[in-house]
């Protein structure tokens, strides 16, 4: 037997020498979140309000479908958005290119926050010149006010996404596809995006949930969302549940998102497991 061999013999192996820092930290915060829950749980019982929950929670219900709609509305709208600005990033025109550029580098660069403020404060101190091309009706509205910002917020995000997706996919698909006689319409549909929505899809995900979280953000601009009824509800009742009960709903909300994707994600790639 060499000297090597009776040293990997008498040496432990790593996982019978104790555990690692690393191990031990994980452990530790998983059981601070574990305390920390059921902390959140114990006072939710211990303080259960029932006149509270009673008279606040329709308010919470109405505020969560503007929260849902809000998004879903943007989402959808910052995906149509996000087709050109995709297009021009990928152009080798450099006029195209460079205007899409300062589009991403502007909304990926400010705070939504911000973004929202001038929308709703900036553009609406335009109001003559509004009125005059009847768009006034639009921009009087907060929740229109959001809707927009957030839609060009997204639309940034979603175009890098997308071009960044898209660039994944090897060139040897397009030349593949050229060479079997598929126009650019064609090998874009039919091969290039079918790959880029697997490699798009966790980003996406990720995108939504986001917007979702950052959707409190139109509380401030009078609009009465989840966030905008949370803060009603303890204004008028001092109680701190107000806040404890929006952030249950929003990480319920994060927890099916995130199921959902990786639903989705199984589904679209069991050719690839198999």
């Amino acid at each position: 037997m060499s000297v090597s061999q009776a040293m990997a013999i008498e040496k432990p192996p790593p996982q019978a020498r104790g555990w690692s820092r690393a191990r031990i930290l994980g452990y530790a915060l998983v059981g601070i979140w574990v305390l920390f829950g059921a902390g959140i749980v114990a006072y939710l019982v211990y303080a259960w309000n029932a006149e509270f929950f009673a008279r606040y929670a329709p308010a919470y219900l109405q505020g969560l479908g503007t929260t849902l709609s809000l998004v879903s509305i943007s989402m959808v709208l910052g995906a149509i958005f996000s087709l050109p600005v995709a297009y021009g990033r990928m152009s080798r025109n450099r006029i195209l290119s460079g205007l899409a550029y300062c589009y991403v580098y502007f909304f990926r660069g400010t705070p939504l926050l911000v973004q929202t403020y001038l929308v709703y404060y900036g553009i609406g101190s335009f109001r003559p010149e509004l009125e005059t091309v009847g768009l006034w009706w639009f921009f009087r509205e907060a929740f229109y006010c959001g809707v927009f910002a957030f839609s060009l917020n997204t639309a940034a995000y979603q175009a890098e996404i997308l071009r960044g997706a898209i660039e994944s996919v090897p060139r040897g698909q397009w030349e593949g596809a050229a060479s079997l006689g598929l126009h650019t319409l064609q090998t874009l549909r039919k091969v290039v995006l079918p790959q880029a929505i697997i490699v798009a899809l966790r980003p996406y995900g990720n995108e939504l949930i986001l917007m979702i979280k950052a959707s409190a953000i139109v509380a401030i601009i009078t609009v009465y969302d989840l966030m905008g009824n949370a803060k009603l509800a303890y204004a008028k009742s001092f109680d701190i549940q107000a806040y404890i009960w929006v952030a249950i709903v929003y990480l319920v909300m994060v927890e099916i998102l995130r199921h959902g994707v990786e639903w989705i994600e199984r589904r679209i790639t069991i050719h690839l497991h198999r």
